[in-house]
């Protein structure tokens, strides 16, 4: 039996010791959450499929399955990636509004020299990005905040919830005069997704996350400013 506290109900948020009692044979019993009546986690039967297709459309209990009741440890992995995403978009923008053709292989050292650039220019905005959400809401919310866990709970939810950046690519791949607002649309469901994160993890209302993600913003485009200063193509 797993210890006081261990697993969530998806539909409360109120604290489980486990999601399903074996009763050997095959025969398994959900658990009851005591709060609310309702089955702790009903998707540990769904396929996988189903339970992202729940993420996608952010709904509250697709996430707290996701963060809560399983051990999915992919957030640093999914990290890199979507930042390798990030970097190749901005590095394709930064090709096309350049007009050298010259293959001299200075110029293709050049080029890739301008991948890695953009790869850290893209780390370091998201950085910043968190950086300000954990600044806001340990102001406004510093009993939810207390403990290390907590801090490393809320970056593995805003890690895993970055995962819309995926959708980057084929958005470039099948390109068409609709790719920039494909683009602005993917930023919106990503901010959408993070806010979700935020207040499933630290069972907020529906405010203060999106408080929380203005500032990021703040601060994001404060450091994108800065390397526009220092003349750099961001």
């Amino acid at each position: 039996m797993a210890a006081l506290g261990a697993y969530r109900c998806i539909e409360c948020n109120g604290e489980a010791t486990e999601l399903y009692r074996d009763y050997q044979r095959g025969v398994l019993r959900i658990s009851i959450c005591k709060s609310c009546q309702k089955p702790v986690d009903k998707y540990i039967e769904y396929d996988p499929v189903i339970i992202l297709i729940n993420a996608v459309l952010c709904k509250a209990q697709a996430y707290r399955h996701i963060l809560f009741n399983t051990k999915i440890n992919i957030h640093g992995k999914l990290c890199i990636f979507c930042l390798l995403c990030e970097a190749y978009i901005r590095w394709l923008q930064l090709q096309d509004s350049s007009q050298n053709t010259d293959p001299d292989d200075l110029i293709r050292y050049a080029k890739e020299w301008d991948f890695y650039r953009m790869f850290g220019i893209a780390s370091l905005e998201q950085t910043s990005f968190f950086l300000g959400i954990f600044i806001t809401l340990w102001w406004m919310t510093p009993e939810m905040l207390k403990r290390k866990s907590d801090f490393i709970l809320l970056l593995k939810a805003l890690l895993l919830s970055t995962y819309g950046k995926l959708l980057l690519i084929p958005a470039v791949i099948w390109e068409h005069d609709y790719t920039p607002l494909c683009l602005a649309f993917i930023k919106v469901f990503v901010l959408i997704s993070n806010s979700q994160a935020i207040r499933v993890t630290l069972n907020l209302n529906r405010i203060l996350p999106w408080f929380a993600i203005f500032f990021g913003l703040i601060l994001e485009n404060g450091v994108v400013c800065l390397f526009q200063k220092m003349g750099w193509d961001v």
